[in-house]
């Protein structure tokens, strides 16, 4: 027998996975000429999902193409060798209330149907043309029809553009098909919601609402996804979805990693159930090169949020990394800080880098003036140059420091690495006198 919903307990919070739908559109895929995910791509990417913990991920219709359509079947393998090590993940279709999207996702083998409608003034006059009692009545009999042909499928429906649809025209079509679906999506479509607005409308929801869950899905333009997604899911909301790094249509949506990271810091602990949290990291660095790029500055889960220029914070941090680091996020895979050598550093890490990293034998006092030169040396350097081989050079050359030497049958057989890539194009070494080969990044 195959396993079902009806089967399934859901957690205090379910992450719905739309990386291969909403994560499509992100114009991240157009900056380096790559525009689609490979289905390798999305194999990879779905079983990454599947072992951090994700229970429902959300792909297109099948209609969409007929790519999508052959890499809906490629996915639901890589799902099904999974399920004995993991469990069961349920595979959602986002469709249209149309007939044919809702064939094609049945035919291709959905658990789910997440199904939607714009209801804002907007949508009315620019999208669909439809009245709210045609909408309603639309959604109302499609709805009717699949869970009598197919009875085991999860449905969902959505009030697209739900945050710029009146309170009342949102009840008026959701009074109708609340008892007909498992979940009632709250889509901030364009970003316009507030936390305190979310806050109004997610309480006023579960009031009305209280047999159905409620599923958010939370937009970037203002930079409130996380916020609002946090202030939705406090006040009552189960389902929510992310994509890995937030990517998505225009600034994207809420990150999985940064509202799983918040709610460990709000002691949310609950809603962690089932996630590999120490996971969290190393699948956002492999989302982003899955993009070609680095994980972005701004997601929280990330080695930026460990890194440290400024003198005297690099000084603070050599001796307690507490002291600028307030986060636990070596809970969430982040196990190194990197402290950037530059012309912000000061000379404790000056003398730190060239005595415990490189071997120098150098005091204090011979610190504080290789420190002062590099200042003065490091903004002429050429591009490209890692400022460690300009320090080094300084060390050398102006101060005439050495360090241990390593005897000549280890030359370039010990490597010093200050990098946690594993991407030959993503680091430079730099060999010196010591014959110790330094690893940087550039």
């Amino acid at each position: 027998m195959e396993f079902t919903f009806s089967q399934y307990q859901p957690r205090h919070l379910e992450i719905i996975d739309t990386t291969l739908r909403e994560g499509q559109q992100s114009s991240l895929l157009h900056d380096h000429h790559k525009y689609f995910f490979s289905t390798s791509d999305k194999v990879d990417i779905v079983r990454s999902l599947i072992l951090y913990g994700v229970k429902f991920i959300e792909l297109f219709a099948p209609t969409v193409s007929t790519q999508e359509a052959a890499d809906f079947s490629a996915i639901k393998q890589a799902r099904d060798e999974l399920i004995t090590q993991r469990g069961y993940t349920f595979l959602l279709s986002h469709v249209r209330c149309h007939p044919d999207d809702v064939e094609s996702a049945v035919k291709a083998g959905a658990d789910g149907l997440n199904m939607y409608i714009g209801t804002s003034d907007q949508s009315i006059a620019h999208k669909h043309g439809m009245t709210l009692n045609q909408i309603t009545r639309k959604a109302r009999d499609l709805i009717e029809q699949v869970k009598k042909s197919y009875p085991h499928l999860i449905l969902r429906f959505s009030g697209e553009d739900a945050f710029r649809t009146r309170e009342v025209d949102l009840f008026r079509v959701y009074d109708e098909i609340a008892p007909l679906v498992h979940r009632l999506g709250t889509p901030d479509t364009v970003g316009v919601a507030t936390p305190a607005f979310v806050a109004k409308r997610i309480r006023a929801l579960r009031e009305r609402y209280p047999d159905t869950d409620v599923e958010g899905h939370f937009h970037d333009d203002r930079g409130y996804a996380t916020i609002n997604a946090l202030e939705a899911v406090q006040n009552g909301m189960r389902f929510i979805q992310t994509t890995l790094l937030g990517i998505g249509e225009r600034s994207g949506i809420t990150s999985m990693t940064a509202i799983m990271f918040n709610l460990f810091v709000d002691k949310s602990y609950e809603k962690l159930d089932g996630y590999h949290i120490r996971g969290s990291y190393p699948i956002n660095v492999f989302m982003a090169d899955k993009l070609r790029k680095l994980v972005p500055s701004k997601e929280p889960v990330s080695l930026t949020n460990r890194t440290h220029a400024a003198g005297v914070h690099s000084k603070a941090v050599i001796n307690d990394a507490g002291t600028y680091e307030a986060h636990p996020l070596d809970q969430f895979g982040v196990a190194e800080t990197e402290v950037l050598l530059g012309p912000l550093s000061g000379w404790n890490v000056i003398h730190y880098f060239l005595h415990e990293i490189c071997g120098f034998d150098i005091d204090d006092a011979t610190a504080k003036a290789v420190t002062a030169t590099f200042k003065k040396k490091v903004y002429n350097m050429p591009p490209g140059t890692p400022p460690s081989q300009v320090l080094i050079s300084i060390a050398e050359k102006d101060f005439g420091l050495h360090a241990i030497n390593v005897p000549d049958e280890f030359r370039g057989a010990v490597v010093q690495t200050m990098t946690d890539t594993a991407n030959a194009a993503d680091f430079g070494e730099i060999s010196h006198s010591t014959g110790i080969i330094l690893r940087s990044k550039r």
